[in-house]
């Protein structure tokens, strides 16, 4: 059974009310990374996904120790409720619900609609930058089941043991570009991994930022024939935007067996003697 949205979404509403209070603390995380400086939910904090949720020297997740010192510095600790939230539809808040998923914090939720309804909704905004009395933050050893390594994903597609999903633009899946436009990260070659399905990411989306109900995401995803009774590996360009789909199939829709393959098409269109799909 699905986990009850209320326990990883909460209205534009909720966090209006709730923004204040000690137990919580609001976190921005946008694509746009100047977009937080410009005005944000008073009292959130911003979170940079270039420098704080990455490792900037191997290619991988933040480490372990700069996680905990993150949150430490935001004045989270292991019990803390973190709402998170962002531009382009909660792209990065989910991957940053992903990450914390990944080092075990129990209570982490997403405003649902994200930046876009909150200022669609005329709502206020904040330009101060809060500062938050350090704490400290024990992170678990990271879970690795949420995350497809390449042989994982190489074994899958050999024996078609798992749905694979493509959740980048219908573009990008044939191959036509290798990237969105005016983001560096690339590959290769261009196509999709063989067996793959195209579900892009933000179909999952209502014109308000605000997630589909359940029944509209089963159909979408049903559509593709991915209906959670084998393992699903999600994966786009660079993981973040799988983590956004993740996030729907495990906690929107309670799909038991689902991982985001963050190693995504930069790693696989750059693989030497890689099998690539294009229509």
């Amino acid at each position: 059974m699905p986990i009850a949205a209320s326990d990883v979404l909460v209205t534009t509403d909720w966090v209006a009310q709730h923004a204040a209070d000690p137990s919580l603390r609001v976190v921005e995380v946008d694509v746009d990374t100047t977009a937080y400086d410009q005005g944000h939910i008073a009292g959130a904090a911003g979170w940079n996904w270039t420098t704080e949720l990455c490792d900037t020297v191997v290619r991988d997740i933040a480490p372990k120790d700069k996680i905990e010192s993150l949150l430490g510095s935001t004045g989270i600790d292991n019990k803390t409720t973190i709402i998170l939230y962002g531009d382009n539809n909660n792209w990065f808040a989910a991957w940053a619900f992903w990450q914390l998923k990944i080092y075990g914090h129990q209570d982490v939720r997403i405003m649902d609609g994200g930046r876009k309804k909150w200022l669609a909704e005329g709502r206020d905004l904040s330009t101060e930058k809060p500062s938050f009395p350090p704490k400290s933050y024990k992170a678990a050893e990271p879970d690795q089941s949420l995350r497809a390594f390449l042989p994982e994903v190489q074994q899958a597609v050999k024996a078609k043991s798992a749905a694979l999903v493509d959740v980048r633009g219908p573009q990008e899946f044939t191959g036509e570009i290798l990237a969105p436009p005016g983001l560096p990260e690339t590959c290769q070659r261009g196509g999709h991994i063989p067996g793959a399905s195209s579900v892009p990411w933000a179909k999952a989306c209502n014109d308000d930022g605000t997630f589909k109900s359940r029944q509209e995401l089963e159909a979408l995803y049903r559509a593709q024939g991915v209906t959670g009774d084998k393992p699903v590996i999600a994966y786009c360009r660079i993981g973040e935007r799988s983590s956004h789909t993740w996030f729907v199939l495990k906690y929107l829709l309670g799909f038991d067996d689902v991982k985001n393959y963050d190693g995504s098409w930069t790693e696989w269109g750059n693989l030497v003697g890689a099998p690539v799909e294009k229509p």
